[in-house]
Parts: C-alpha cells; sequence; structure tokens
C-alpha cells in the first residue's frame, strides 16, 4: 500500500480510505499485506489526471507538448545569458535551464505559480529494483 500511495502522490491512509469507499480494488500480497494491483493503480492514476487509461493526454491548443506539470517556482539563479528555474511539481523537483531573457519575460520569481511542460525526444524510463 504504501508504495502505491506514493506512486498516487497521497498517504497511505488515504489510499486505504478509497480501497474502503470501493474506489480502487486491493488484493493479498504474497506476504499477507494488502496491496494494489499493478492494472487497478495504472487506472485509478490516470482517473486522478483526468485520463480515459486507453487515451493520450490532451495538450493544449497550439502545442504538441502533453506532459504538463503544474507546479510553483522555488528558486531562479540568473547570470547574464542563462537562468536554472526551479519547480516543485507535486512531489518532484524540475530544473529549467532558459535564456535569461526569457524567465525576464515570464516574471520568473519564488512563489510564482508556473507550468513545467516537457517534450523530450528521449525519456529515461528505469523500473526499480
Amino acid at each position: 500500500m504504501a508504495d502505491s500511495a506514493t506512486v498516487l502522490g497521497v498517504s497511505d491512509d488515504t489510499l486505504r480510505r478509497w480501497a474502503e469507499q470501493g474506489r480502487v480494488a486491493t488484493t493479498t500480497t504474497a506476504s499477507g499485506a494488502l496491496g494494489v494491483d499493478g492494472a487497478a493503480l495504472a487506472g485509478l492514476a490516470a482517473d486522478r489526471a483526468g485520463l480515459a487509461a486507453d487515451t493520450p493526454s490532451p495538450g493544449p491548443a497550439g502545442t504538441s507538448a502533453r506532459n504538463r506539470l503544474p507546479g510553483i517556482v522555488t528558486a531562479v539563479k540568473r547570470d547574464t545569458v542563462m537562468a536554472q528555474v526551479d519547480l516543485v511539481c507535486g512531489p518532484h523537483r524540475i530544473v529549467s535551464l532558459m535564456s535569461r531573457e526569457a524567465a525576464d519575460a515570464l516574471g520568473l520569481e519564488p512563489g510564482v505559480l508556473a507550468d513545467a511542460v516537457v517534450k523530450a525526444t528521449t525519456v529515461v524510463v528505469d523500473k526499480p529494483a
């Protein structure tokens, strides 16, 4: 349950409450502990994100980027040409490097709400041990 709760970004208690409410089906693990089947967890995660499990995430009109993480700027480090912008998006820290001109034009400072929009040709996917 703890690992499933972490994936969803909620507490163990919240996930247990959702299970009691029938929002997600639970299983018993080999060790006898309460758990959530991977497919059920994926369905709940897609539901929480407002997605159908088998459809791509819709992006805003005018962009092909589909990975949009709402967050808040926590730090901005500027030099004469570049800026490093740190955002916290849920439990995740996202760091963006951009021109100082872009950071200034967007008014990026700690406390500003901003979205991290990710479109990459390479995304490394790790599977925890």
